[in-house]
This record gives C-alpha cells, sequence and structure tokens, in this order.
C-alpha cells in the first residue's frame, strides 16, 4: 500500500531550514561573475501554518542585505514535486515581459537552485547557480560537471506535477549519451512515448543541440550542475527550462519546467536516474 501523496504545504516544509550557501551569478555561457555569501532561513510560524522565509546575502566588503517574506499559501507561479524539489517563475511567456524561472532541487542536507532570466529578450540574459546546505552539515565536494561524467546510460523515474493541480504522473526514464567524435548524443526514451533523440556540438562547457524547432544551450557548470535552456526563444513553440544535479558519479537529478507552444507554463517534473 502506497502512501498518499504529500500536498503542496507539506512539501514546501521539507525546505524548513538555516540554508548556508553562495549564490553564483554567471555569464549566459557559464562564466563565473561574481560569489556572494548567502543565509536563507526557511522557518515554519503558527503549527506550520505559516512560513517565514528570510533572506541575507553577505557580499565581502559591502553591507549585508536582508528580504523577510510570510506566507500562508503558495502562488500559482509556484510547484514542489515529493522530494521538496521546487520551480517558481512566469506562468505565461510575453515577448514584451521579462521570463524565466527559478529550479531547486533538494538532497539531503543540500539544495541546489538555478535561476534562469530571459529580459523581455528571445536569449538568456541572466543566470545564477545557488548551492546550499543546512547550517551545521558538511556539504559533498562536486567537481565542475563534464561531459565525460554523463557519458553513458541513465535508467530513472520521472515525476510530473501540473499547475492546475491534475493528477501527477510517474513513468520510467531510459537516458543514453554517447559522444561521436567531437559531437554528444542523446537518445531519451520517457514512458510510452516516441524517443527523443539530438546531436550536440560541445564548446568548452557549453554543448548547443541546433536540429528541431527550438535549439538548446546545456551549460555545464560547478559543482555537478547543468542548466538547460532555448538558445533563443522561437514564438508558437514549446519550450523548457531545466536544471541538472550530478549529486554522485552515478545519482542525478534534472527538474524541467515546460510550457506549451502558447507560452503558458504547462507543469514540472522531476527525473531522479541512476547510471547503469
Amino acid at each position: 500500500m502506497t502512501s498518499a501523496p504529500l500536498t503542496q504545504w507539506a512539501r514546501l516544509l521539507k525546505n524548513q531550514g538555516i540554508w548556508v550557501g553562495l549564490f553564483t551569478q554567471l555569464t549566459p555561457s557559464g562564466a563565473v561573475l561574481q560569489d556572494t555569501p548567502s543565509e536563507v532561513a526557511l522557518l515554519p510560524l503558527n503549527q506550520g501554518n505559516t512560513m517565514r522565509q528570510t533572506i541575507r546575502k553577505l557580499p565581502p566588503g559591502q553591507p549585508i542585505s536582508e528580504t523577510v517574506f510570510e506566507y500562508s499559501s503558495l502562488g500559482r507561479g509556484v510547484l514542489f514535486c515529493q522530494t521538496g524539489a521546487f520551480s517558481q517563475g512566469s506562468i505565461q511567456r510575453s515577448p514584451v515581459g521579462e521570463f524565466g524561472a527559478e529550479l531547486g532541487l533538494i538532497h539531503g542536507a543540500e539544495r541546489l537552485r538555478i535561476a534562469q532570466i530571459f529580459p523581455k529578450q528571445p536569449t538568456l540574459g541572466s543566470l545564477t547557480l545557488i548551492r546550499e546546505h543546512l547550517a551545521g552539515a558538511e556539504p559533498a565536494d562536486r567537481p565542475d560537471l563534464s561531459t565525460a561524467q554523463l557519458i553513458g546510460t541513465w535508467l530513472g523515474e520521472a515525476e510530473t506535477v501540473y499547475p492546475d493541480l491534475q493528477p501527477p504522473q510517474t513513468v520510467a526514464t531510459r537516458l543514453e549519451i554517447q559522444q561521436v567524435g567531437a559531437d554528444i548524443t542523446q537518445s531519451l526514451f520517457f514512458g510510452n512515448s516516441p524517443t527523443i533523440q539530438s546531436r550536440g556540438q560541445r564548446a568548452g562547457s557549453v554543448l548547443h543541440f541546433d536540429q528541431g524547432s527550438q535549439p538548446v544551450t546545456v551549460l555545464l557548470l560547478p559543482s555537478g550542475a547543468s542548466a538547460s535552456f532555448p538558445t533563443e526563444i522561437q514564438s508558437g513553440q514549446g519550450l523548457f527550462l531545466e536544471a541538472g544535479w550530478l549529486i554522485t558519479p552515478t545519482l542525478r537529478q534534472r527538474l524541467i519546467r515546460t510550457y506549451n507552444a502558447q507560452g503558458t507554463w504547462a507543469s514540472l517534473t522531476l527525473v531522479t536516474e541512476q547510471k547503469q
């Protein structure tokens, strides 16, 4: 007998605690611009029915900035998965407004978050990588992500949740990544859906997948992280924003926020996969 799925608020509570970390500003090509130490406290109040969120940034040589939020319900732009992984961001893309999202993964006493922002333009404008651990915990030391770490066959499970709160779906996944000369090929089997195949060219720590109607850029980032996003958003085409995290050499999580061809947020999918 399986347990009932947690409510969205109960999933938020999986993120409670004081998270110590680093906000890393990156260029759209993945180069590090600036590191800012941070402390994010997510503390439940009122018997767990209210959340107080305090964000403190401690830039070296500058005054500390502090922002405090209190809320007892969740906005339309945020969804949580069973693990506590979450995404918050735009519910509708407009070509004349800022568009983007934050994608957050959680594993034990560590979190990894990536924010991708498109500022009134079809190409990525800013990227922030946030690496955090609970106060008192010791974070794992992970190398920068490389294609060599990803080559192989990954079997996993995908949990998809929906903004309209229709029942979640869980399907098996299989991802095969190969190196063919200087190129990287991917074959993704997602439940009973047709196989998705793509071929990318590598330029340093950037992968460019240019086939199809919506070319995708993948950045290989510090601490086993990756960020995937449209190279240039094409109106009338569906798109996705993704954060990946190689937690151990054989365990990876990916969080994918998908938009339909009308630019409306359609789903959030957490993939947990093991290397074979």
